[in-house]
């Protein structure tokens, strides 16, 4: 483990509920640094409400969350998160990237550099000074990204980033979620697709109503799965609801 390092974030017997049945059930895993992480599942299996915990953004209803070292107070934030609907600001796509830099705390002389890297890094250095909301949803996710990367974040949560996407745009976001990952950064990732999954993970976790049934290398997932919820997850057979 690195000096300093959030890594390994710690996830003790997490449980996740409002008013009804669980919709994250006694969750234990540990995620540490290195290969990337795909969270599979159907549609409705706990994926976005987990990744939520992780990254903070939601309290558990009991069971502890814990990363190696704590954040603190003021310090550059060490992990992202973009969402499969990303929040434009009313402001062009290079004022998005800066303002993410001065909320986290990056001083003024160094904005500008790391905005151009940022916008370069994900192919839309020519919009710069487009409007984020005239974007394409592919080059609105692409400019999410660039906020993230300006960050150089230790982690990074993505929840279904191209669900939304057609082929081309979806290309177009899984070279920078590589680039990402050759970069140093934890890519953790929400999919249901079964094709990303293959093209972008290292090792699944498998939510199923809640439960992490399974966790394996990626090959192995898919050759070999161990628990009957995978093996018919795999075949289609599960219900997308």
């Amino acid at each position: 483990m690195n000096q300093g390092s959030i890594l390994p974030l710690r996830l003790a017997e997490v449980s996740f509920t409002v008013g009804g049945p669980a919709i994250i059930d006694r969750v234990s895993l540990e995620i540490d640094a290195g290969p990337s992480t795909i969270i599979l599942g159907a549609n409705g299996a706990g994926k976005s409400v987990l990744m939520r915990l992780m990254h903070g953004l939601l309290a558990p209803s009991s069971g502890r969350i814990e990363w190696s070292s704590p954040e603190r107070p003021g310090a550059p934030r060490k992990q992202a998160m973009v969402f499969q609907r990303p929040v434009m600001l009313r402001r062009s796509a290079y004022a998005n990237v800066a303002y993410a830099l001065k909320i986290a705390g990056i001083l003024e002389p160094r904005r500008g550099a790391l905005v151009r890297e940022a916008l370069d890094s994900v192919g839309l250095s020519h919009l710069a000074r487009r409007p984020a909301r005239v974007l394409s949803g592919g080059e609105q996710q692409r400019l999410a990204l660039a906020r993230a990367w300006a960050l150089h974040p230790e982690v990074l949560f993505l929840d279904e980033p191209t669900a939304s996407l057609d082929p081309s745009a979806t290309r177009e976001i899984e070279s920078v979620i590589k680039a990402f990952d050759a970069a140093g950064t934890k890519v953790v990732m929400a999919t249901h697709n079964l094709g990303q999954a293959r093209r972008l993970g290292d090792e699944i976790l498998f939510l199923d109503q809640g439960r992490l049934v399974e966790r394996a290398p990626v090959v192995e997932f898919f050759a070999r799965p161990k628990s009957e919820q995978a093996a018919a997850f795999i075949k289609g057979e599960l219900p997308w609801t």
